[in-house]
């Protein structure tokens, strides 16, 4: 049975949201940066330290960059959408959409 949905499509939507997040990386890791600086900030109290930690913690889920979260949850989630996607159904599309929309006679 063939899918009613557009493989391509979806494709298309993954590339648009890693270009949206590849844009919101670099100010998120500007963001970890000045929260990793403020960790050195002399006499923090424990309770401001885990603050700071619980947000380099969240960025680091995000974004990646940590042993626990290398690729992120953002960019895994991607390559798992991309994965769920019937094999050769975006490349089948594209050459469909290269020949027309006509069927052919023979």
């Amino acid at each position: 049975m063939p899918i009613r949905w557009s493989a391509l499509k979806v494709s298309e939507a993954a590339d648009k949201i890693e270009e949206h997040f590849n844009q919101a990386v670099a100010p998120l890791e500007q963001a970890r940066s000045v929260a990793r600086e403020s960790l050195k900030l002399p006499n923090l109290p424990q309770y401001i330290e885990w603050d700071f930690n619980r947000i380099i913690g969240e960025i680091d889920r995000t974004i990646g960059g940590s042993q626990f979260e290398p690729k992120g949850r953002i960019r895994a989630g991607l390559a798992s959408l991309l994965k769920d996607l019937p094999e050769g159904s975006v490349k089948a599309e594209q050459e469909r959409a290269k020949h027309g929309a006509t069927p052919s006679l023979i």
